[in-house]
């Protein structure tokens, strides 16, 4: 059940993205998930196995940061048709420095240079303005429900969150 939470962002929207690395032992793979809150509840969700392999936590991040930015350029194209245009850039929230680094910098290219040249699209959509990178604590990432086994403590906070109540 949805329900008011203590989140009192003026954003129409927020993204919270996440990844753990390697957490897939079988192949090394990293899981990554988003989580997109309108107003105090959560309306769309992903967690998944990322397609390739990362060699670092900040890439691994990274990818999952990729992910989540198309659904925030969906969203911000899906409000515009229901007549509430976006006026400012679209915040994604991670806990991740280096990762919103690389977003924001390309010095930062050297590190990642490896990876295939599509997911650098988002270090554009942060210049153009559309997307702006916002580090937020672990301890307050929504989205660590969606990528990893939590204590029961930290589901219950995710959950509280994410808007749900029980």
């Amino acid at each position: 059940m949805y329900g008011p939470t203590a989140d009192k962002s003026q954003e129409p929207f927020l993204t919270y993205s996440d990844a753990d690395h390697g957490g897939n032992t079988d192949n090394g793979k990293s899981t990554g998930g988003y989580l997109v809150k309108l107003g105090t509840g959560a309306i769309s969700w992903s967690s998944k196995l990322q397609s390739m392999v990362a060699l670092s936590t900040t890439e691994a991040e990274y990818i999952s940061a990729v992910e989540a930015s198309k659904e925030i350029l969906w969203m911000r194209q899906f409000m515009g048709e229901l007549g509430y245009p976006p006026s400012t850039s679209s915040i994604l929230l991670m806990d991740n420095q280096s990762a919103i680094s690389v977003s924001k910098n390309p010095e930062h290219h050297g590190r990642m240079k490896h990876m295939d040249l599509r997911w650098f699209w988002l270090r554009d959509a942060v210049d153009s303005g559309v997307i702006k990178p916002v580090f937020v604590p672990t301890e307050d990432m929504a989205a660590d429900i969606l990528t990893k086994s939590l204590m029961r403590p930290y589901v219950e906070k995710c959950r509280s969150l994410m808007g749900l109540r029980t």
